[in-house]
């Protein structure tokens, strides 16, 4: 096949693309941009510099992709965005570069779905299988596991992470971490048990989701402090790998968890 490029589109000389990317009308591609095979980019999207867009990813009209952050310190370093493959971007996302005040690179991963108006900010990290929901916004240097599901409107402070499996409500503020597997909503957010449905779904067994609402009530419901529910946690966990996933989670310091 050959590259299908509107004839109104605006691809920089610098920019690779593979044989079989569509482009449609009036959208523009910068400079050292590398766009992989069966990708398609809709009408009126700008792609900037230094972005690398994988295979089979669909963006939609009015998207912005790779331009530069939107942070105070950034003077022009070429930091990049990594996307990866079988993406769906829809209308009016924004998806920033990274920074020198971090590793200089926002990344996708794949099989991601990402509906309008989000925002992902530089230096964000987003795993596999996630979902944002429209206007889903999340600040500067988050880190978002496979699998969490954003609802509408949620918003998210800068350097926070959110666990595998997780989900949140609509309207959902989050200032410190989401841990695995739990539901979250309110402003600012608190626990709501874990995501049952979500984990059966994904087959999860039954003795492991219960082996994650036991960890839930001893983090949430035991009143220990969070160092000793931790060290419970890790004392019950056993070989479940699930758990595994969260006693992980929980060892490291971030912002502390919503409690």
């Amino acid at each position: 096949m050959v590259t299908r490029i509107h004839p109104t589109a605006i691809v920089d000389p610098r920019a690779s693309l593979a044989d079989d990317v569509e482009i449609g009308p009036y959208s523009i591609v910068g400079p050292d941009t590398v766009i992989g095979a069966g990708t398609r980019i809709g009408p009126h999207v700008v792609i900037g510099a230094h972005t690398r867009i994988g295979a089979r990813n669909k963006l939609f009209q009015f998207s912005s992709i790779g331009e530069a952050p939107q942070d105070k310190k950034y003077s022009n370093e070429p930091t990049r965005l990594e996307i990866g493959d079988d993406n769906t971007i829809r209308e009016f996302c924004t998806l920033n570069r990274g920074t020198t005040q971090d590793a200089g690179v926002t990344k996708i991963g794949n099989n991601n779905w990402i509906m309008a108006y989000v925002h992902i900010a530089h230096d964000c990290q987003v795993g596999n299988h996630t979902i944002f929901a429209n206007n889903a916004q999340i600040a500067g240097h988050v880190h978002v596991d496979d699998h969490a599901i954003l609802g509408g409107f949620t918003v998210v402070h800068q350097f926070c992470r959110i666990g595998a499996h997780s989900i949140t409500a609509m309207g959902t503020i989050l200032l410190q971490d989401l841990p695995p597997y739990i539901m979250a909503s309110g402003n600012t957010a608190i626990p709501h048990g874990i995501n049952s449905e979500g984990l059966r779904r994904r087959g999860f067994s039954a003795e492991a989701i219960t082996a994650i609402k036991r960890a839930y009530k001893t983090l949430y419901k035991s009143g220990l402090s969070f160092e000793d529910a931790r060290a419970a946690i890790a004392a019950e966990a056993g070989a479940w790998a699930e758990m595994q996933v969260l006693i992980e989670f929980l060892a490291v310091a971030g912002r502390g968890i919503i409690r």
